[in-house]
This record gives C-alpha cells, structure tokens and sequence, in this order.
C-alpha cells in the first residue's frame, strides 16, 4: 500500500462548516474482510450537515456525546479497490465500486476502508463516480421509504414534498416506476426538472399550499420534514400513510398514537440503522434501475476536498437541487 498517509476532513467538535479541517492522517489498513477503496467522488449530505451540529440531540448517543465518534464524516462513496483482505475473494483491485460506509463513516478521505460484504457492489458502467457517490442518500432512503413503509402500488396517488432535493429526485423516479400517480413540490424554478423526472403534477409551494387545493393522496411523502401529519391529515385518503425521514418530537408521537387509533397512519425510519443485509439489497435493486436507464442522479454542486466547508455552508441554505458531491479524483 504506497504511501501511509492521505488527507481527510477531521472534525474533533459539533459545530458550524469551519469546524472541518483538511489535514494529512494515518491511512486506514483494511483488515481481512475488507477492501481499501481509493475514493474517486463522496457524497455530501443533508443528514451530515445534521450530524455536524450534533442536533437533533437524540442523534448523539449514536454519534458521540460531546464530540463527533468518528472524526471523519461522509457515509457515501464510490472509487477504485486498492487493497484486499486476505478473506476477501468476490472483488480484485482495480475494481471500481461504490457504496455507504455506514458504521465508521470516512469519506471525506482519499481512501476509506469498507467491509467486502457491507454496503458495497461494483459501479455502473453507465454512471460517473460522482453520480454514483449519491446513490447511498436519496435513492436507498426513498426505496425504503416507498417500497416499504407505504408498500406503494400501481396507480397510488403519492405527494412528494421537496421533490427537487436528493430524496425527492430519486422518490419521483422510483414512484414513476412503481407506476404511481405523482404530485411534487418544489419551488418555481425546478417545476421544470421534477415533470422532467416523472411527476405527473407540480405545486409551486412558493404560491399554493397542498393542504389548500382539496386533494388526497394516498402516500404524503416529505422528504425534508417540513410539514406534519397533523396538519396533512385531510390531504390523506381514508387509509393514507404520512412518511419522512426527519424525525421530530411531534412525529414520534404522532406515529405512536396513529400506530393505536384512525386508519390514516403516520411513519418513519432511519434507514441507515437498518440491517447491512437489507441496504445491500436495496442497493443491488437500484444499481439494476440504473444500468436500465430508469433512475439517474441529478447533481446540483461539485466541491474539491479542502472545500467540504463550503458544501455544507451551500447545503446550510436550504436551496439544493439533487446532489452534492466532493470530487477527489477527475
């Protein structure tokens, strides 16, 4: 393995973008199940800008009380394999690969380490490294939530708000291929884009309120946590299900009492916590949709590594379109 060092973002506190500091470190030595993936594009996230802050609170007994756990962040990668485990035989070196490093994080790094039987499968052909760098964050999270949680079905009527974003460009293509009657919400700008991907309908949130136009849906889709199941309930059909990945207190709630009482039900997951076994599965089904051409990922900013400050200032606004990537090798 050439040389022992390589540069990484290190964060040692919560905080605000500046806490990330490019410095050279100790290049991880994979152990005997793994394989050394030099990163070629990382993913930059809303949910990292989230665990950056170390808020909502409760996400702090995963990631560390008083300091970030791991201090290097990133979960979603793609790159070429370098090194091999002794153990491991289903990858050579040189393959080029992509996937999530869940457990430990690391990707804001030349190189991260990643279990042969984790969340790992070899790249696309048809898809850049930066395009394939995305596909741990909005696709396998809207499959989850699609496929699983709403178990949506031919000719459903879903609302997908935030439809422009990394989960609701993937959740519009995945509806469009479950066959599914979709409305997405987004600002003026991007009505354009989300039609382009599949939405059969748009509403400009920046003049109408979905809660306004007397519609129902079967599956309320928010994938940014800004509405709630309370005041949506009358844009539910008589069994609707409201979903997002943003758990607040309120949600919690809502989802126990709904669990109890009313047919209209309220959900959440983190996927991220669910088993390795089940996220290499969706990331297989997804790999499959995107060799056929039927989900692509859209990719607003790209950033160099020493930049990973400015990408989460970028995502502090609030304003991305798809995906943001740090792009390591060209």
């Amino acid at each position: 393995m050439n040389s022992l060092k390589m540069k990484a973002i290190v964060s040692t506190k919560y905080g605000s973008p500046e806490i990330f500091q490019l410095q050279s470190v100790e290049k991880p030595v994979p152990k005997e199940n793994e394989v050394l993936v030099k990163i070629y594009a990382a993913s930059v996230t809303t949910a990292e800008t989230m665990m950056r802050t170390g808020y909502p609170l409760i996400g702090r007994l995963f990631m560390g009380l008083t300091k970030p756990k791991n201090a290097i962040s990133g979960t979603g990668f793609s790159g070429v394999i370098e090194f091999l485990g002794k153990e491991v035989s289903q990858f050579k070196i040189g393959d080029q690969v992509f996937g999530e490093s869940l457990e430990s994080f690391g990707t804001y790094a030349q190189y991260v380490c990643v279990d042969a039987k984790g969340i790992i499968a070899l790249k696309p052909e048809n898809i850049s490294h930066e395009e394939a760098a995305t596909v741990g964050d909005g696709p396998i999270t809207s499959w989850n939530f699609l496929k699983n949680l709403a178990e949506i079905k031919t000719d459903q009527s879903i609302l997908i708000i935030g439809a422009s974003g990394s989960l609701g460009t993937a959740a519009v293509q995945l509806a469009k291929n479950f066959g599914a009657n979709i409305t997405g919400v987004c600002s003026t700008k991007n009505i354009e884009l989300v039609t382009s991907l599949g939405a059969d309908k748009v509403i400009d949130y920046t003049t109408t309120d979905f809660n306004d136009l007397g519609n129902q849906y079967d599956i309320i889709y928010d994938t940014i946590g800004i509405s709630s199941f309370s005041s949506s309930k009358k844009s539910l059909t008589e069994k609707g299900i409201y979903m997002s990945p943003v758990l607040t207190f309120p949600l919690l709630m809502q989802m126990i009492w709904s669990s109890m009482f009313g047919q209209k039900k309220a959900k959440f997951s983190a996927t991220g916590m669910l088993p390795v076994n089940s996220i290499r599965t969706y990331l297989q089904e997804i790999k499959k949709m995107i060799i056929n051409g039927k989900l692509k990922s859209i990719i607003d900013k790209r950033y160099a590594l020493g930049e990973t400050a400015a990408a989460h200032s970028y995502i502090d606004k609030g304003h991305k379109i798809g995906n943001v990537v740090l792009v390591l090798v060209k």
